[in-house]
């Protein structure tokens, strides 16, 4: 099954906890903090691999989550880092922040690969959390949460040639007849429901692959018919070749059919009719093919028209001598340049301040990715690390912003779904 729009959660692994732990041996007094720091929570990481053509393993998987990174322990031994999850995908598929939009990656090379969700690192131990002020502290760090995010992955084909056209015009006869593809054939209306990719080798420095995309109709850019699910395609190619029935088989204008579907392609994107493009006009046996050439090359004379007869096998060699030597010449596609790639951000909220305060009712509420960190990161059942908690709130301006903002001491402040008291 041709899977090639994926939607699922990704969730990386949480650090591990950081342990408070004393020295006990015999004959030493006042053994100093010896917890050690919590393992690297696992991260999400997404891989192509050439042996991919279809997004349908990932469709499986309706949450990706990654494993908690191992606890520190007592003699400072630290946590193991939890092993990274690798996700493979096939070469073309662009992956998608669905809350905000974002372009995350475009992976089009076999073995690229980028990190989607970073896992939390290891809660520090009472070890490492010492001080010249508190050479003993009674107190560790849980693990700091993994990254989540939602995102889209979106399969955009990669072939070199990208053949586009009317239904029935002829697409799969023709990569039949050039290539390896093995594409189904039939005279009737969208019979190419999947984008099929087929392999043309002339010599040992010429070779490219062509992509027999899904028929097209009128309206096709605005989502009528099934023309609109398969354009993202054609945005991967680097030649777009145009079929026609130049022969009217169907009693249609191969002009009018020609027009509309340049009209349809720069409604979609203006990216394809910039990209180098042929016309192929096919069925050339039939009996209106001669006048109707003539009728189009008028029409269109800076168009250069390769005419063929699938059906005979006539015509070939010109056509595909010219996308080989059209495709040796140009350069991988990219969709995205680096400023159009977006990084992902930690929890859901993100601003220019470090933390928001806002009025809930009679509560108020803090937001923010520091402030929520902190509050993940905080073991509550220890009294130093409550003060700790506290005195870092203190030091971001948390209260003075929440006194600016008129609230009283004794007044509830929530943070994620816990609420405390505001206090000295």
């Amino acid at each position: 099954m041709f899977i090639d729009e994926v939607s699922v959660y990704i969730e990386a692994g949480k650090g591990g906890d950081g342990c408070t732990s004393f020295r006990r041996e015999k004959y030493i007094e006042m053994g100093g903090p010896n917890g050690g720091n919590g393992g690297k929570g696992a991260s999400i990481i997404f891989r192509t691999d050439s042996g991919l053509k279809t997004l349908i393993d990932l469709k499986m998987a309706k949450k990706i989550k990654g494993e908690k990174g191992e606890n520190g322990k007592g003699s400072t031994r630290n946590g193991s880092n939890a092993k990274d999850v690798i996700v493979k995908i096939p070469c073309g598929t662009t992956i998608i922040n669905t809350e905000t939009g974002d372009v995350l990656a475009d992976l089009v090379r076999p073995g690229e690969e980028v990190v989607i969700a970073k896992g939390g690192r290891g809660g520090l131990g009472n070890w490492s959390l010492a001080s010249h002020e508190n050479p003993a502290p009674h107190f560790s760090e849980l693990g700091e949460p993994g990254e989540q995010v939602r995102i889209k992955c979106e399969l955009k084909v990669i072939a070199d040639v990208g053949l586009v056209g009317m239904p029935s015009v002829g697409k799969s006869t023709i990569i039949n007849a050039v290539s390896n593809a093995g594409a189904k054939v039939g005279a009737y209306h969208f019979t190419t429901l999947n984008p099929n990719l087929g392999y043309v080798k002339l010599d040992e420095d010429r070779s490219f692959v062509m992509a027999d995309l899904p028929g097209l109709i009128e309206g096709a850019s605005e989502g009528i018919g099934l023309g609109h699910k398969f354009l993202k395609h054609a945005l991967r190619t680097k030649v777009i070749a145009h079929v026609i029935d130049i022969g009217s088989s169907e009693g249609r204008d191969p002009i009018e059919d020609y027009t509309i579907i340049r009209e349809e392609l720069e409604k979609y994107d203006k990216r394809l009719t910039d990209k180098p493009n042929i016309v192929i006009a096919n069925k050339m046996d039939l009996p209106d093919a001669e006048e109707n050439l003539k009728k189009f090359k008028e029409k269109f004379k800076d168009v250069e028209v390769f005419p063929i007869s699938a059906l005979n096998l006539e015509g070939f060699e010109p056509l595909v001598e010219k996308l080989a030597d059209m495709v040796k010449e140009l350069d991988q596609v990219e969709l995205y340049n680096n400023e159009e790639l977006k990084s992902h951000i930690l929890f859901k909220y993100s601003a220019e301040k470090p933390f928001t305060v806002k009025r809930d009712g009679n509560v108020w509420v803090l937001k923010g990715r520091e402030i929520e960190k902190l509050f993940a990161m905080t073991r509550f059942t220890e009294e130093e690390a409550v003060e700790r908690f506290g005195r870092k709130l203190k030091g971001m301006g948390v209260d003075a912003e929440l006194e600016a903002a008129g609230a009283k001491r004794g007044d509830e402040v929530k943070i994620l779904d816990y609420i405390f008291i505001f206090k000295d």
